[in-house]
């Protein structure tokens, strides 16, 4: 199993093994694809974005892992009374990882948490608009030192 793969695996257990305000069941994919008619329900997926490698000296390297979260939920795009617990999961979600280092890979650390390109207004706009769809990805940053 590829590195990143069981780093998005222990992020899962973390996320599943953890009591949020909303009550979901996330799921691991590299390829998240949802039909419509299903997101009538929350769904939080981890999915496996990729790496970075840095050389630090002949012998040690650093790994940043970045692993994706998306919750996503079809919504009315003017009730802010659903999109405000969704926004508040996705920060929630974003806090629970400050520091963490994941039960099942102790050896990587979270080290940054970010709304992944075209969610800076916090959600994805084109789904909001196109599908009425709440989708937020956050990028989780695992770093490890080797």
């Amino acid at each position: 199993m590829s590195e990143l793969a069981a780093i998005a695996d222990a992020v899962l257990a973390e996320v599943n093994g953890h009591t949020f305000a909303l009550p979901f069941t996330a799921v691991r994919t590299w390829w998240p694809r949802y039909d419509r008619e299903d997101m009538k329900t929350l769904h939080v997926t981890v999915a496996p974005r990729g790496f970075t490698r840095k050389f630090l000296t002949r012998t040690q390297d650093q790994v940043d892992y970045l692993v994706d979260v998306a919750v996503q939920q079809a919504v009315d795009p003017a009730a802010n009374a659903t999109i405000d617990p969704l926004a508040g999961l996705v920060e929630s979600i974003g806090e629970f990882f400050r520091g963490r280092r994941p039960a099942t890979y102790t050896g990587a650390a979270c080290v940054s948490a970010a709304f992944a390109p075209g969610c800076e207004h916090g959600f994805l706009e084109e789904h909001m608009n196109t599908l009425r769809q709440f989708t937020s990805i956050l990028t989780l940053t695992f770093r490890v030192v080797r």
